[in-house]
């Protein structure tokens, strides 16, 4: 076991004596062993816990079908990886489907164990892999959704996220030497203006920055460069370091700055660093106080980068004065010229992420047919199809489709995310994503709007949906009514995301799921300029 500071074998939290006790990625080799026992034969530490490190989640609330969360560095997949994702959901009938989460990921729903063997093999032939996205693992890297498309970005990030990937799963397989640490830890990398990965919430983020540097030595060394107004200096884009930020029922927190910049080829080994500072000293106690920022709590930042540097083996240059993040937060629903000539991508508004088969069988087709089969998803819950060429575009905009997931939806409905609730969550208090499209339908009939409102639903404490970063946050609680509890939800306004982006907080408390919709109405007047339609004024 790897070394963890003060930390003493007995005081070792329930979790940790799991992991000593086999280590997780060990379920690799036992998966036909799974199958042939079948799930309720399986020792429960094994099925509750360890099946994680392969991206098999056991849910309480459809027992005997499993969720599997795959890895797609970036939010980049293919056609043919989406028509067999498609392949595996398809065999289960109404029990199977899809969500597109806040990682830029797919998780897959209705799995079951006896046919674990033949979906990894599939998964396999077609490069996919699933390993160590659960538990105390990295999860999903994220980078910017129209990376190598966006005309005005300053770093093409796709090469630079599957390095990582690539070194902490060893390209897929799994890497023992970052398969337990003490909690989840996410990584996020953008190249563009807009904060399009949300950086803030974190737990190590790589944002764009410049700094001056010595004209001639720069060049000799190669890199990216823009000259300044100086004739004895350039400008090196790299990135600031951000670190710390996440959500948790107990405290979230937004990343803050390490007071550190690093150039595109040193940011594989900074987050390499950062990860065996984390695995090795952080907390594996209390679990509740074992993510990064508890850490950093601890030493102080400059205790850590000091730490950061030791096993980089070299000093950090200090933050650029000021990151590129200048631009208001972009959604990609809609069609967009890319900065290759006569070539398009387009955003498909995906309603709350839900996918089935059958949609997830047709976004393929439409991939193939007018683009170059290449599909991206963004942490917003939607999809994007690039390198549409112009002559294709028209043709594409008349597909059936697109009727189901637009490229205009409503103000509401655009911006509209929900995790997976109570329908498959056993952490959920209430259900969520069918009562997000309820509300939103019922709101936007009677509203009308002048701009976009974020709209944030997520099912308990755990905060997967992220309510802190919305315009407004809806957080699954138990509410009172008439002396009975009921589902519920708290308020949480003031989230601002993009440039200068913080947390919003708690603004409401208890508000119960039956009376929520005066309540948004209300909010939404008064917050947000939309105005009562004269139909819904003749109503009252």
């Amino acid at each position: 076991m790897t070394d963890t500071g003060t930390t003493t074998k007995t005081s070792l939290n329930k979790f940790e004596k799991l992991k000593a006790e086999k280590d997780g990625l060990a379920v690799k080799a036992e998966i036909e062993k799974f199958a042939a026992l079948g799930w309720e034969a399986m020792d429960e530490t094994d099925r509750d816990h360890r099946l994680k490190w392969v991206g098999v989640f056991f849910r309480p609330v459809t027992p005997g079908k499993f969720m599997m969360r795959m890895r797609m560095p970036n939010g980049i997949l293919t056609s043919d990886q989406m028509r067999v994702l498609a392949e595996v959901l398809q065999r289960y009938g109404d029990d199977g489907s899809a969500d597109i989460t806040t990682r830029q990921n797919l998780q897959l729903r209705g799995i079951k164990i006896e046919d674990l063997p033949d979906i990894f093999h599939k998964l396999h032939a077609v490069g996919l892999t699933t390993v160590q996205s659960g538990m105390d693992n990295v999860r999903n890297i994220t980078g910017d959704p129209v990376a190598g498309l966006d005309a005005d970005e300053l770093y093409d990030t796709r090469d630079l996220v599957q390095q990582i990937q690539d070194m902490l799963t060893n390209k897929g397989e799994g890497n023992p030497e970052f398969s337990n640490l003490p909690r989840k830890f996410n990584i996020a990398i953008t190249g563009g203006r807009d904060n399009s990965v949300h950086a803030e919430i974190n737990d190590l983020a790589f944002v764009p920055a410049y700094q001056e540097a010595e004209e001639q030595g720069s060049r000799e060394q190669g890199g990216n460069f823009a000259v300044s107004s100086s004739s004895h200096s350039a400008l090196q884009f790299g990135f600031n370091i951000l670190v710390g930020g996440f959500f948790s029922a107990k405290r979230c927190d937004a990343a803050i700055p390490l007071n550190a910049w690093v150039a595109p080829e040193d940011v594989v080994a900074v987050c390499r660093a950062v990860l065996e500072v984390f695995r090795d000293k952080g907390s594996r106690a209390n679990r509740l106080k074992s993510r990064l920022m508890w850490l950093i709590d601890e030493w102080g930042i400059d205790k850590f980068r000091a730490e950061v540097e030791q096993r980089l083996g070299k000093s950090l240059l200090p933050a650029a004065a000021k990151d590129e993040i200048d631009w208001e937060k972009r959604d990609h629903i809609g069609v967009y010229k890319q900065k290759q000539p006569g070539l398009n991508y387009i955003g498909l508004h995906i309603p709350v992420g839900r996918l089935y088969a059958e949609d997830m069988f047709e976004i393929a087709r439409l991939a193939e047919v007018y683009g170059s089969g290449e599909i991206r998803l963004t942490v917003e819950q939607n999809i994007i199809i690039p390198n549409i060429s112009d002559a294709c575009l028209t043709t594409l905009l008349t597909e059936p489709l697109l009727e189901r997931f637009s490229i205009n939806p409503g103000a509401l409905a655009r911006s509209l995310v929900s995790c997976t609730g109570a329908q498959f969550c056993n952490f959920a208090l209430i259900e969520t994503k069918n009562r997000a499209l309820a509300t939103v339908k019922a709101l936007e009939a009677d509203l009308t709007f002048t701009q976009a409102v974020r709209i944030h639903w997520t099912g308990c404490p755990n905060s997967c949906g992220q309510p802190q970063v919305a315009d407004i946050g809806l957080m699954g609680t138990k509410a009172r009514k008439d002396g009975k509890a009921v589902e519920g939800v708290d308020i949480y306004m003031g989230g601002k995301v993009g440039k200068e982006a913080h947390l919003g907080t708690c603004a409401i408390k208890g508000i119960p799921c039956e009376d929520l919709q005066p309540v948004l109405q209300d909010l939404l007047i008064k917050h947000f300029g939309a105005q009562l339609k004269q139909e819904a004024l003749v109503e009252v």
